[in-house]
């Protein structure tokens, strides 16, 4: 092969994680080739831009797992990256209210995890202060979380890659992955007639990682499953009743938050998402369903014994989704103001959810190596916050290898 087929490490995947590996294994060894790869005709045009645009805190997350320090480390950095390439973002803090007695002793949970995990500024309110912060808002207790905030992460992704590039790293889009062999010492991952050989290759393919494993040879545990989340927006006349972010105190069964508001760097507010079963892995707005894509999950036990678990909540989820009273009423538990005519037709991101074959949501982050290779199998939410440390994580395994 000519040289430009030949690299030390290719990464399958442009999206945040994929170009966090790139950045940090471009900055911590001179002269590596690395190659970058995506399917799609632009950088991060699947989980990294269908997003709430939120950077988490990491108060959700069990203190001491990889979730939970990555998160740290990654919030700190992403404010830091974001002021150095001129990106949008704000340190604008939120509340997370309980608006019901039941809720008391799981936002006394998160208070301990949000001190474990080392949060500052962390503090229990209650209805007066709820109000001064949140005037619209309502509740009969709230921890008031200041190093949450937003940032523009579609435009961080295209700054990272405009410096990978100017750095050396080859940024190729519109190049589907159809195939991954290993040699004696090299793996060739292949693009129908056209071929890139690396010592390593690292999976950063979101809602295809489970796919790229198994091309790789891998048999995980894991299978991605596709959940669809849809946002409403806030009228411009309603936006002015949340002035940062509103969240709910989560139910602790699911990996997933619950309605929220979200003050995007824009000024524009969202409300949401909700969580339904996609019925295909990129079905965003007008797309249609993909028989292959819920053939797989269908046949995925993992699945059904999820189903079987949760199948009312999933019902009640795909109601709510249906009907933009029922999303209103939902929201009105935080912010009473709202009405179904306060809403319009917001974004759609689909989440690529981990689930075990017994049926358990995966609910930490997931990275697995195999050989030459390289698997993020797992890193919904907070991901897009993680995303600089997890990719600095995962440049330091592929240094190993090399």
């Amino acid at each position: 092969m000519n040289d430009e087929r030949v690299f030390d490490v290719c990464v399958v995947g442009a999206g945040l994680i994929g170009l966090s590996v790139a950045l940090a294994l471009s900055r911590s060894m001179s002269g590596i080739r690395i190659v970058v790869v995506d399917k799609e005709d632009g950088v991060a045009r699947h989980q990294s831009s269908h997003n709430s645009g939120v950077v988490h805190s990491g108060l959700y997350y069990r203190p001491g797992s990889l979730k939970s320090r990555l998160c740290a480390e990654g919030r700190r950095e992403i404010y830091e990256m974001c002021a150095e390439y001129g990106v949008p973002a704000s340190r604008t803090g939120k509340l997370v209210i309980a608006t019901r007695e039941s809720e008391l002793s799981a936002l006394s949970e998160l208070e301990r995890r949000g001190r474990a995990a080392g949060l500052t500024g962390l503090e229990r309110i209650g209805p007066a202060e709820i109000r001064e912060r949140e005037p619209h808002a309502t509740g009969i207790a709230a921890l008031q979380v200041p190093e949450a905030g937003v940032a523009d992460f579609p435009g961080l992704a295209r700054e990272m890659s405009a410096v990978l590039q100017t750095e050396g790293v080859d940024v190729r889009t519109a190049w589907s992955l159809s195939s991954i062999t290993h040699g004696p010492s090299r793996i060739v991952a292949t693009n129908g007639d056209d071929a890139i050989e690396a010592s390593v290759l690292v999976n950063c393919a979101g809602l295809h990682s489970d796919r790229v494993a198994a091309m790789a040879g891998v048999d995980s545990d894991i299978k991605i499953v596709p959940f669809r989340g849809e946002y409403y927006r806030l009228k411009d006349d309603a936006a002015r009743l949340v002035n940062a972010l509103i969240y709910p105190v989560p139910d602790p069964r699911f990996p997933f938050l619950g309605v929220h508001f979200t003050r995007r760097v824009d000024g524009s507010v969202e409300v949401g998402p909700n969580a339904v079963l996609a019925l295909a892995r990129e079905q965003y707005r007008n797309v249609r369903p993909n028989v292959h894509d819920m053939g797989e999950v269908i046949a995925s036990r993992g699945f059904r014994r999820l189903a079987l678990r949760h199948g009312v909540s999933g019902v009640s989820e795909l109601v709510r989704s249906r009907s933009k009273r029922l999303y209103a009423r939902q929201a009105r538990r935080l912010v009473p103001a709202i009405t179904h005519d306060s809403l319009i037709q917001g974004g759609v991101g689909v989440r690529a959810q981990a689930i075990a074959r017994d049926g358990a949501l995966v609910d930490d982050f997931v990275i697995e190596r195999a050989g030459g290779t390289i698997h993020v199998l797992n890193a919904p939410s907070p991901g897009a916050t993680a995303s600089i440390a997890i990719g600095r994580h995962v440049a330091r395994m592929a240094r190993e290898m090399l």
